[in-house]
């Protein structure tokens, strides 16, 4: 309890995220509401909220909660995956940098400079309207395009581990540079790379929404908080519940997962203190 009264924010925040990854999992198990199915006799008559639609419904009379909930999978799993594809890329090209330095260490940071000039937004809208605009392509072109800030910190993290008196006993033994890269090196850099990861989740979910605003996305009749947004354009003034719920959701959960990486960086920079 002390702790909650403490970290009022991070535990509305865990609540929040908590709850929405449950809803999203367990939706379709506790509802039998189709989100992608239409009354063609009362299209382009979007609903106001009410008892038995609590988010009201579109201009197809398909109900907006359902649509979320479902889009919420798909927002999540984009962000799990594309962050998992970026930490993982990111981890390989920070180690080796770090560890092996000189003109191997020269040439991946040059190369990591070169993909943070280029504005990320930019690129990933170059390589979705390049390929085609598949939920499959948007996480692994999000994951692509977002693994240099691991990668840095990754390094920074080696730079300073790989001189500490552990590893120098560990070569003394005679183990191999690979067995010291995975049983000493990679977990002195799982605090980092979590703290990346969890940033970098708002990150993925925010781009794909973008993506899905654009038409470059997720593609209609599969329903994404981007898609919605961009279907309600034309409903502002009459429905704008249209607009106002997935605006939310894309809201709370970007900012949630912020609010949780910065908690944990200030956790980390804090043992670390505390452990010199």
């Amino acid at each position: 309890m002390n702790w909650i009264k403490q970290n009022i924010s991070l535990a509305i925040v865990i609540a929040y995220l908590g709850s929405l990854i449950l809803l999203a999992l367990c939706y379709p198990l506790i509802s039998s509401v189709d989100p992608t199915a239409f009354n063609p006799n009362t299209m382009l008559l979007p609903h106001a909220p009410s008892w038995q639609h609590v988010f009201g419904t579109d201009e197809l009379n398909r109900d907006i909660f359902a649509r979320i909930m479902y889009g919420s999978r798909i927002s999540l799993m984009v962000g799990f995956i594309a962050v998992g594809i970026s930490s993982s890329l990111g981890t390989l090209v920070g180690i080796i940098s770090g560890y092996y330095g000189g003109i191997v260490d020269e040439l991946l940071m040059r190369g990591v400079d070169i993909m943070i000039a280029i504005p990320s937004i930019f690129l990933i809208l170059t390589l979705q309207i390049i390929l085609e605009p598949r939920i499959e392509t948007v996480m692994i072109v999000i994951g692509l395009t977002g693994w240099m800030g691991v990668a840095r910190l990754v390094r920074a993290e080696v730079l300073k581990v790989k001189t500490l008196p552990f590893i120098t006993a560990a070569l003394a033994r005679g183990l191999t540079q690979r067995a010291i890269l995975v049983r000493y090196i990679l977990p002195q850099t799982l605090q980092p790379i979590l703290v990346a990861s969890t940033l970098g989740l708002g990150y993925a979910i925010l781009s794909e929404a973008i993506l899905s605003f654009l038409g470059l996305g997720v593609q209609p009749p599969d329903p994404s908080w981007g898609n919605m947004l961009q279907n309600s354009l034309s409903y502002l003034a009459e429905a704008p519940w249209m607009s106002i719920f997935p605006g939310i959701f894309i809201t709370l959960t970007v900012l949630s997962f912020n609010i949780l990486g910065d908690y944990l960086q200030k956790h980390m920079i804090k043992q670390n203190y505390a452990n010199h």
